[in-house]
């Protein structure tokens, strides 16, 4: 790949600054994770070191650190002969890890809807708020930062740190994918939709409707997921033939 075509791919360094030293690692952890997420490293890119050094204004030594971490959650895929590559989920893996991710938000949901404190449900209901005007300005980025955040919040308000340890580690396997599942205007329409139900029944206290809308809305984003990816294979498919 020519370093051009990298260089057109990731931000550039007036949006994303130099990192700071005091906090070198974990921002460094934190940059790749989100070119992950928004797709600027997609699934199976080979990652230049050259170029994210110089994009990100760092030596080659924390890079390495910060790749093992993301090897560790999943997200990378370290070969001794080949480098490091963006992780891709084979179809089997992506259906069962989207169904393992359903069975936790439902239950983050229904232990939520009997624990959350009324500051929490008004922390959420303002993330509510503000997603909704990231949709009116068709800010993907910033209406899944808010998304993730009402979730997140809903599996802390389980108060449950088994469950809450475990959806943090395949929820990072799943970001990527969840923040693609938007890409149509129908299915982000229809995630928003969700969300206005969830709202609904935590403020009623509705463990057991909170739980089944959850549930449905990760299988939801499987099966878009699934077909954006049929889409892209096919479109593939024909550039080759």
């Amino acid at each position: 790949m020519q370093n051009s075509e990298f260089e057109a791919s990731l931000p550039t360094a007036a949006v994303l600054p130099k990192v700071e030293r005091q906090r070198l690692h974990d921002t460094v952890v934190e940059h790749i994770r989100r070119f992950i997420v928004e797709g600027v490293l997609e699934p199976g890119k080979k990652l230049n070191e050259r170029e994210l050094c110089e994009t990100l204004g760092i030596s080659r030594t924390p890079l390495r650190e910060a790749l093992k971490v993301l090897a560790a959650e999943g997200l990378i895929e370290i070969s001794p002969n080949r480098g490091a590559s963006v992780w891709k989920m084979s179809e089997a893996e992506l259906r069962e890890t989207f169904e393992l991710m359903s069975g936790l938000e439902a239950f983050s949901g229904e232990l939520a809807a009997d624990r959350m404190t009324a500051a929490e449900l008004a922390d959420i209901k303002a993330l509510h708020y503000a997603m909704l005007a990231c949709r009116a300005q068709n800010d993907l980025a910033g209406y899944y930062s808010r998304n993730q955040a009402i979730h997140d919040k809903i599996n802390e308000a389980a108060r449950n740190s088994a469950l809450r340890q475990t959806y943090i580690s395949v929820n990072r396997r799943l970001q990527a994918l969840r923040f693609r599942s938007n890409f149509q205007i129908p299915k982000w329409d229809s995630a928003i939709h969700d969300h206005d139900e969830m709202l609904k029944a935590l403020e009623a206290r509705d463990g057991k409707r909170l739980s089944q809308i959850l549930r449905q809305h990760l299988l939801d984003k499987r099966d878009a997921v699934l077909q954006v990816q049929s889409r892209e294979e096919a479109a593939g498919s024909g550039l080759k033939a």
